[in-house]
């Protein structure tokens, strides 16, 4: 097999890679540009409302597994630490599809189950905060998918059990 330096030595495969790259550079920067160009308005609050409903189901069910074996004390190091390291991308995410235009709640109306909201309007008023509780139970999360020992596993479980609940204690309408 020919080495990547031998390959692009002849004058004749550099300007194929010059040409090569000029070509996917313009490609790359072409579609860019289009997305900028995109109508931004299309993405309606109820999509953003959906997409975090949808985000924290997935956070959910991953803690409900990882709590499920910390309980049975069946762990499995493997499964837990993956769904951890699952749920700390998922966490790292969460706060960025709380634009202000979602701050739909109110109080004594029914909720649409696929599209109302139960954050509570205090996200937006306090949001350096609300980030702040995301960004430590994403980090929380990280430490777990990283645990060697089934007792880091459990404990790191139990902290991140009360950094969920202290947050939708004060961010979550019932």
């Amino acid at each position: 097999m020919i080495g990547l330096k031998q390959r692009f030595s002849r004058p004749r495969n550099r300007r194929a890679l010059a040409v090569g790259t000029t070509v996917l550079a313009a490609a790359l920067l072409g579609t860019q540009w289009m997305a900028l160009a995109q109508d931004q308005s299309a993405a309606m609050p109820k999509d953003a409302i959906f997409a975090r409903r949808t985000l924290m189901d997935f956070i959910s069910d991953a803690m409900d597994e990882i709590e499920a074996m910390t309980s049975s004390g069946k762990i499995n190091l493997a499964t837990g630490t993956k769904r951890a390291d699952q749920m700390s991308v998922m966490l790292q995410i969460f706060p960025h599809v709380f634009p202000p235009s979602t701050n739909q709640w109110k109080p004594n109306v029914e909720m649409d189950p696929e599209t109302g909201t139960a954050a509570s309007p205090d996200i937006w008023l306090k949001f350096a905060d609300f980030y702040q509780r995301a960004n430590t139970a994403s980090k929380t999360a990280f430490k777990i998918s990283r645990a060697e020992k089934e007792a880091d596993f459990k404990a790191l479980t139990e902290e991140l059990r009360s950094a969920c609940d202290s947050c939708h204690a004060l961010y979550l309408k019932q």
